[in-house]
């Protein structure tokens, strides 16, 4: 993959981010924050879903083990740093599995999914 693919991918993965944290920031300024949490745990797999599905049918430059990787890496390097380190100032957030890893899991396997189904039906057809 040249540096021009890695970028298309990587910024699919900032978008992933930055729409998870409008939900995120929407939901906590709407709702009570376990409920927040809910909403944003729930809306981070369809988030990664659409993401995908439009990365894997406009450009498919990676597998589907190597892009749900990318996605979900950058997500939580971005979580770290940007999110926790510099905006709230504490790491707090990881120790929630709904704040953060069920999220992580799900935006993972979406992207993955989408990916598996995209390719399998590309070869069926």
């Amino acid at each position: 993959m040249d540096p021009k693919e890695s970028m298309i991918l990587l910024v699919h993965a900032i978008v992933i981010y930055f729409v998870c944290f409008a939900v995120m920031g929407a939901s906590m300024a709407t709702l009570d924050e376990s409920t927040a949490l809910v909403v944003h745990a729930a809306a981070a797999p369809f988030v990664s879903a659409t993401f995908s599905f439009i990365y894997y049918k406009k450009f498919n430059h990676t597998s589907p083990i190597v892009t749900a990787l990318v996605i979900v890496a950058t997500v939580i390097l971005l979580d770290f740093f940007l999110t926790a380190t510099i905006i709230l100032q504490s790491y707090e957030m990881f120790y929630s599995p709904i704040g953060t890893w069920i999220p992580f899991a799900l935006i993972f396997t979406a992207a993955f999914l989408v990916g598996y189904y995209l390719d399998r039906s590309q070869m069926a057809g």
